[in-house]
Parts: C-alpha cells; sequence; structure tokens
C-alpha cells in the first residue's frame, strides 16, 4: 500500500528558531517553511516537520536517523559543524568518534538536537 511512497518524518520541538538553525546550519537540511505549527525540512526528498509544542519529555531512543555510505565521515563532517557526539559508558563499546557497531556490523553514532532528540547516522554494509 504505502512502500513507494515518501516518508515524512515528525520530531517535536519546543523553540522553532533554535531547532531550524540547528537543523538548517548545524545538519545542513533543506528548509522548506516555517509556520504556527512545524519549522519544515527536505532530507533527500523526505519531508522532516519539526511539531511546534509547548512541552514534551524526549524519548530515550533514536526518533531520526540518516543512513550515510561513510559514517566516519558524517560524523566528522558534522563534529565540524558543532554537533556533539553521545557517550554511552561502559555497556557500549564505542570509538574515539562515538560510533559503536553492532554485532551485525552496522555502524552508528548519535547525537542530540537542542530539545534533547535523539537522533543517529548509520552505516550499513
Amino acid at each position: 500500500m504505502l512502500p513507494a511512497e515518501k516518508l515524512i518524518g515528525f520530531v517535536a520541538i519546543t523553540d522553532g528558531e533554535r531547532a531550524k538553525a540547528f537543523y538548517a546550519e548545524k545538519l545542513g537540511l533543506s528548509f522548506v517553511s516555517d509556520d504556527p505549527f512545524a519549522v519544515v525540512f527536505v532530507s533527500s526528498g523526505n519531508m522532516i516537520r519539526l511539531t511546534k509544542v509547548k512541552q514534551f519529555t524526549p524519548q530515550p531512543f533514536t526518533v531520526l536517523g540518516w543512513q550515510v555510505p561513510d559514517v566516519v565521515a558524517a560524523v566528522k563532517r558534522l563534529q565540524a559543524s558543532g554537533v556533539t557526539f553521545e557517550r554511552y559508558g561502559d555497556f557500549m563499546q564505542q570509538d574515539e568518534l562515538g560510533i559503536w557497531t553492532a554485532p551485525g556490523g552496522t555502524k552508528v553514532a548519535w547525537f542530540k538536537d537542542p530539545d534533547g532528540n535523539t537522533l543517529s547516522v548509520s552505516q550499513h554494509d
């Protein structure tokens, strides 16, 4: 029914201007619009609606992620733009860049947006 249709991602935010700056300047997404309900971006042809809410509690899991061809290069580019990657302590072995290699070989690094939403970049070989 829907596999050929474009996906729209929804992420809750509390401050439109702050989120707009982060997603445009730090992540490099293409800005589309800003209205009373959402700040809208496009990433690889997919819409991302940053939904404006008065308050919310960020979830402890990834809410939005990007599959990249080279996670090391992506992490370095994002770090150069000011993105800080998360460290999850002793229970998860991450390399010096904060990249974790899953048992199946997928490589993932996590970071947060200004509202505390967990985002990720991952390489799937």
